[in-house]
């Protein structure tokens, strides 16, 4: 699934491909948020993590869970 992390006065977004669920991820940011910690920690599928403080966050955007097709369609 991938993630789009927006964070405030930056031009630029944060977008990696990750193995969790959206629900997962949902529940990690709402807990996040709900206990005021400073950062969110993602790793990504290829095992790079992301740090993001959490005062900083604009918005966060996931994708869909949904295999891209390769081929042709009739």
């Amino acid at each position: 699934m991938e993630i789009r992390i927006g964070i405030i006065n930056t031009g630029r977004e944060l977008s990696f491909d990750t193995g969790a669920s959206a629900d997962e991820v949902r529940s990690q940011v709402a807990a996040a948020l709900e206990q005021s910690t400073s950062h969110l920690s993602f790793s990504d599928v290829k095992g790079n993590s992301y740090i993001v403080p959490t005062a900083n966050l604009a918005y966060i955007e996931l994708g869909t869970e949904e295999l891209r097709r390769v081929g042709f369609v009739a």
